[in-house]
């Protein structure tokens, strides 16, 4: 989208910068680089070892130069952006992208890179944990037909496409098997990835056309149309707000099942696992023998916590469901939080950007929040007596 030259030439320097960003930050999705590529394989072999060995997973190479990269970032002269606060909201936006560079950088590294990701996401608190076991305690819902796996990744693929003709935004839908979820967003290229070989359920393919299509790509495509390029490329720390925005989509759309909320649960003792120095092996024990869960949910819930050397992101899907359902219960509107990948806590700079033409009213919105459809009291008892 173009902007009138008089917005531009009122702030030319931020504007320079924010461009320069751009065309600097394209290659950081930490997502691309953190999925393991022989997950099968080291699956088979910890199946086979009886859960005793630990995996050795393979990364993708990297196609940039890191320390090539952080130079260039810190090359920009934010000192000279035309306002204060925008110069410091900069100053925060090149110090994240440094931490995701280094995250990057040494995935594979075991501590060294678990010590960068303490860094860019932290670890979950005792009040996490305490709200996890929370939910935890809660009796297993009943047996329902559509939590049954049936679908195949081509069906599921049919299911979005139709899915997602309420939108009209242009984005790729392919499948993939270097993927840990059963799928996920590339917001570099406007992408969707469905795990080859997974099996979906109904109440799965609902899950993830409102977590993925009615929040990830809804504000993939509002960030690409708005002034600055920051709103696509992603806020400091825009991860618990994202995520928790696509799980209360989940919610809003009356698919957001008990079975889903521990299954977020099992992620935060995950990371809080890696907290307290346990291995690959510690964690899958935790979750398989501890808690009951089958083995490939444990599995799978232990790589995405141990990839790359120790991956914390994870528990922020409660953390930030938490957040977002007390910011609606109390807002109402949420259109604000899918004008681009950005965060609760910098709402004043967007209002403050949105009075100077700086940032712009949403074009796609989530037609989930529209009107609240879950009829789970449980469901609703929990959000609102999480911690």
């Amino acid at each position: 989208m173009t902007f009138p030259e008089t917005i531009i030439n009122i702030y030319p320097n931020l504007f320079k910068i924010d461009q320069t960003l751009d065309r600097l930050v394209k290659k950081i999705e930490l997502l691309n680089f953190v999925n393991p590529i022989n997950i099968e394989q080291e699956k088979q072999r910890f199946f086979a070892s009886k859960y005793n060995t630990i995996p050795n997973f393979n990364y993708r190479k990297l196609n940039f130069n890191p320390h090539k990269l952080q130079q260039k970032l810190f090359k920009q002269k934010i000192h000279k952006i035309e306002d204060a606060e925008t110069a410091s909201f900069y100053k925060e936006v090149i110090y994240d992208y440094s931490g995701l560079i280094q995250c990057i950088e040494t995935i594979g590294q075991g501590r060294k890179f678990y010590y960068n990701v303490l860094k860019c996401f932290g670890t979950p608190t005792q009040k996490d944990v305490e709200n996890a076991r929370f939910i935890l305690h809660f009796k297993d819902e009943e047996f329902n037909q559509e939590m049954i796996p049936v679908f195949n990744a081509q069906e599921a693929q049919k299911y979005f496409v139709e899915f997602s003709k309420r939108y009209n935004f242009p984005f790729n839908l392919r499948l993939s098997s270097k993927t840990t979820a059963a799928a996920m967003v590339q917001n570099s290229t406007q992408t969707m990835l469905l795990k080859k070989k997974h099996l979906f359920s109904a109440n799965q393919l609902k899950v993830l056309a409102n977590h993925e299509i009615g929040v990830h790509l809804v504000t993939t495509f509002n960030g690409l149309l708005q002034p600055l390029k920051i709103f696509h490329n992603g806020f400091p720390k825009n991860v618990e707000t994202q995520e928790g925005l696509a799980v209360f989509s989940e919610y809003m759309s009356g698919c957001l099942t008990l079975w889903r909320l521990k299954e977020l649960s099992y992620r935060v003792l995950a990371a809080d696992s890696l907290h307290k120095g346990n291995n690959f092996c510690d964690t899958f024990d935790l979750l398989h023998v501890q808690y009951k869960l089958n083995r490939d949910e444990a599995f799978n819930i232990t790589l995405r916590a141990h990839r790359g050397g120790g991956f914390t992101k994870d528990y922020k899907y409660l953390t930030g469901l938490k957040k977002v359902y007390d910011y609606y219960k109390k807002e109402k509107d949420l259109n604000i939080l899918l004008s681009g990948k950005v965060t609760i806590e910098d709402i004043p700079i967007i209002t403050k950007w949105k009075n100077e033409n700086l940032a712009t009213d949403i074009v796609y919105k989530n037609y989930a929040f529209n009107k609240n459809e879950n009829t789970n009291e449980t469901i609703d008892f929990i959000l609102d007596n999480l911690k």
